[in-house]
């Protein structure tokens, strides 16, 4: 299943606004680039292992791109940021039109990966779905390592 990742991400993993996405963290030290790459590998897994009928081009490039925001969203900024969950999904959609020429579905899964954040944006494909429910799985194991990190240190003082 690797190498069909690998296979289908080829043509992303050496464009300069994806490799911007490892200057940013994502999660406690996880930057939005490995997040997005494991978001794609268990959202390709998930589709092969329960059959779950999605085209794995769509679903793996829409997972592998859906946080291509391209700013980190920790910065206080003057309260740019703080709406981020509302409005990184519409951002990271159009980059990955402007600078990767993604195709419309694609595009319609990176903005509803938020729902139901994201109100009226909701998921209408299988890899929508899809890459909905595993960014949300992922984001939560990532931010669960964070705090249990936090607690060790905080434990070994």
């Amino acid at each position: 299943m690797e190498e069909e990742l690998y296979e289908i991400l080829s043509s992303y993993l050496s464009e300069k606004k994806v490799l911007q996405m490892k200057k940013y963290i994502q999660h406690g030290s996880v930057s939005t680039y490995d997040h997005c790459l494991d978001v794609a590998r268990k959202c390709l897994y998930w589709n092969h292992t329960w059959n779950m009928g999605a085209d794995p081009e769509t679903l793996v490039t829409a997972a592998f791109l859906h946080d291509l925001y391209l700013y980190d969203w920790h910065d206080r900024d003057g309260g740019l940021h703080r709406l981020h969950g509302f409005q990184h999904p519409a951002r990271a959609a159009k980059n990955a039109k402007r600078y990767l020429g993604v195709p419309l579905p694609v595009q319609q899964a990176i903005r509803t990966h938020m729902w139901p954040l994201t109100i009226t944006q909701i998921p209408r494909s299988r890899e929508a779905w899809i890459l909905c429910m595993i960014d949300k799985y992922v984001s939560l194991e990532e931010t669960i390592r964070k705090r249990k990190r936090r607690g060790k240190e905080t434990n070994d003082n």
